[in-house]
């Protein structure tokens, strides 16, 4: 296995140490860690299902897969033959796919969640970085979508996803969709819903962290391409990587509602605006940011000479470096309403 680059976030520690001392309190938006409650009728379908004394399959229960695959066909517009199978979280199956596929070159965006690339390095496999544009990409085994974009909030065009698709079908290539901000974007678009019913090769990843507030859960699913996903499901009954039964259980809720998902999003979204203003007022120069948990920004200058500016009064941000652009830095929207307007105080102060 090649060198895996440092952990990013240990690279923070000295600016979280100083924001720390920041006398009116420390405001950490670093990482996309959701703080809002898990909704009740989440919480109770849990509680309810704990008494499980009997091993989980790893395909999911019965109930979980048609409550997948209903929740796929309504809200993704999936059409013709698909699979759908949990996964314990989305991170270890970003993880793990190239390992899955013995894919031996990767391609991800050049800005990035840097897991992509981690994935690829950890399959011992040729990772290049690459631009929106699928018309002017190598051949490879494997390549990473993610729209709504983590960390700039950028929606990518029907006519860009239907390029990704044609350049995986003329490479005989798979691609990967991570998706799991598409419930707080109007105008995104899964994968499958141009895919025209041929999912061959396609996969769209899920996750019920953001939208459901269930990051402590570790919920989450992948869809699309039956043979591919059977084949992975194959390796994953011998690795054991089963969904806990009480999690696929408050997965199955939190699937059948809908409603949950657009308050918190309309919360996520009242966050940005004031943030946003704020940033502007003082120079900062936004980008894309219209979906996701994010505010991707700059002040024309290093993106860590931006983090220091922010931890001397007490906020912590992420170097836009982390995920491939030195210059910009990555704000979450993933603190309290209180904290927020704490925040916008003191970039106004």
């Amino acid at each position: 296995m090649r060198n895996l680059p440092d952990f990013p976030w240990d690279l923070l520690a000295p600016y979280g140490d100083k924001a720390k001392k920041y006398s009116d309190g420390f405001i950490d938006l670093s990482q996309g860690t959701p703080v809002d409650a898990t909704p009740k009728f989440i919480q109770e379908a849990l509680a309810t299902a704990s008494n499980s004394p009997s091993y989980p399959i790893v395909a999911g229960s019965e109930q979980l897969r048609s409550a997948m695959r209903d929740w796929a066909i309504k809200n993704l517009g999936v059409s013709g033959e698909f699979d759908v199978m949990p996964v314990i979280g989305s991170k270890e199956f970003i993880a793990l796919l190239p390992t899955f596929l013995q894919s031996k070159k990767v391609l991800y965006p050049k800005v990035a969640y840097p897991t992509y690339l981690v994935s690829g390095l950890m399959a011992s496999a040729e990772t290049i970085a690459v631009d929106i544009d699928a018309a002017n990409w190598p051949k490879a085994d494997l390549t990473w979508l993610n729209s709504p974009s983590n960390p700039t909030g950028q929606v990518q065009s029907d006519g860009e996803i239907s390029a990704v698709i044609n350049w995986a079908r003329k490479n005989n290539a798979v691609v990967a969709s991570d998706e799991c901000y598409l419930g707080f974007a109007k105008d995104a678009k899964s994968i499958l819903a141009l895919a025209s019913g041929d999912n061959t090769n396609l996969l769209a990843v899920h996750s019920l962290s953001k939208r459901s507030n269930l990051a402590g859960y570790r919920a989450a699913f992948v869809v699309g391409d039956s043979k591919l996903i059977d084949q992975i499901r194959q390796i994953r009954k011998h690795a054991g990587l089963m969904m806990p039964l009480p999690v696929q259980h408050a997965m199955i809720a939190a699937l059948s509602d809908e409603k949950h998902v657009q308050e918190q999003a309309e919360r996520y979204n009242n966050r940005r605006t004031l943030l946003s203003a704020a940033l502007v007022a003082v120079g900062f120069r936004i980008e894309h940011s219209k979906a996701g948990l994010y505010i991707w920004c700059t002040k024309g200058e290093d993106g860590y000479k931006t983090v220091d500016w922010f931890a001397s009064f007490g906020i912590l941000v992420t170097p836009g470096s982390f995920y491939g652009s030195d210059n910009f830095i990555r704000i979450a929207l993933t603190a309290t309403d209180e904290n927020i307007a704490k925040v916008v105080a003191r970039i106004k102060s």
